[in-house]
């Protein structure tokens, strides 16, 4: 029998189970904030540059066709899915580390970012996403005068 190698399932169990069990006392929210209601999670990384916030997310094998993002209330969300191959005969499989099925993010957006200006692309498996900031929140230096 062939298992997916998944280093964090143990704690992952564990969340699950404590969210679970702790569900009554606190109000669920989103229920797809959670990590559980996707498959995998892709790796991103932020980059603040001078006119803009950069996102860029690892999404090897995924169809660009298969990405949404959404930017409403503050919050920027990054979904989709990833086909895989099918392993109905998991002969030969010694390991399998490549997740296939869906993916979500979500990310608060800075007060400074301009919704209606966000820009994305992908190539090579890295989707980049500009999130420009808005034109009067640019620093500037102020002379004091006296």
């Amino acid at each position: 029998m062939t298992t997916r190698y998944e280093p964090w399932n143990h704690l992952h169990h564990l969340r699950r189970e404590l969210d679970r069990r702790f569900e009554p006392y606190h109000s669920a929210g989103d229920a797809q904030s959670s990590a559980s209601t996707c498959d995998w999670i892709p790796p991103v990384d932020i980059k603040e540059e001078k006119d803009r916030y950069v996102l860029r997310a690892d999404l090897p094998g995924v169809d660009l066709k298969d990405i949404e993002i959404t930017a409403e209330n503050g919050t920027l969300t990054l979904s989709g899915a990833r086909a895989g191959e099918p392993r109905e005969n998991p002969a030969g499989y010694r390991r399998v580390e490549r997740p296939r099925g869906t993916f979500y993010r979500r990310f608060s957006l800075p007060d400074t970012a301009d919704l209606a200006k966000i820009v994305a692309r992908g190539a090579g498996g890295v989707l980049e996403i500009g999130i420009p900031k808005l034109a009067h929140t640019l620093s500037r230096t102020i002379k004091v005068e006296g």
